[in-house]
């Protein structure tokens, strides 16, 4: 079996207050959590799981700086877009950041989901990335763990990608929309002719 750091010890480049280091984004996916939603994919993970599905977000170099108040304009510009899922990379490592964005999308009515390669338990600790307490806070659902390729699963009733991943569901409002499946993918087509390819099975773009 794989081992994952627990904590790893990094030190994220520097992103002015009120900007996110993202290396995607996409409106309206249904792969990606319950309902219509607006995913956004941040830049930087040390953990390089073998057969991460995202490797492009490993770095933590500067990818496309954006604003909070930005990409709540554009998510809410979506009327179809009923929530946000947070993707990477590792959210947590941009987490106050993201706090502010969801804490703007859920008092205009959507709901937030992020993925994290920490667990639960740690990202209550002291020893958490700043401001992941924040973050959990406005969270409706937390898919936690590392993505760990020996327990990987691809099922059509399987909402996570292994088995050692837990859903957490801090809105009860969702207990009953957890029927995403970790082996359905969709296709966006770009204005400028560019596909974005997302599910569980993967993020890329195609020329």
């Amino acid at each position: 079996m794989e081992t994952q750091s627990n904590n790893p010890s990094i030190t994220p480049p520097d992103i002015p207050s009120g900007y996110l280091n993202i290396m995607g984004y996409i409106d309206e996916s249904e792969v990606n959590g319950p309902g219509c939603r607006a995913v956004i994919w941040v830049q930087g993970c040390p953990r390089e799981c073998p057969g991460c599905f995202n490797p492009a977000s490993w770095t933590f170099e500067i990818n496309e700086l954006v604003t909070v108040d930005s990409l709540v304009e554009r998510i809410l510009s979506k009327p179809q877009n009923q929530g946000v899922t947070f993707s990477g990379g590792e959210p947590f490592w941009q987490a106050p950041a993201l706090a502010e964005l969801a804490h703007q999308l859920k008092t205009a009515g959507l709901n937030v989901m992020s993925f994290t390669g920490f667990t639960l338990k740690q990202l209550q600790s002291a020893s958490a990335p700043p401001g992941s307490q924040a973050l959990l806070e406005q969270l409706d659902i937390l898919i936690d763990g590392p993505f760990v390729e020996s327990l990987a699963i691809n099922a059509p009733d399987s909402p996570v990608s292994s088995r050692n991943q837990t859903i957490h569901i801090f809105n009860p409002a969702f207990a009953d929309k957890i029927t995403w499946a970790s082996d359905q993918i969709e296709v966006h087509i770009l204005k400028d002719g560019n596909r974005i390819v997302t599910g569980y099975q993967g993020w890329w773009e195609l020329t």
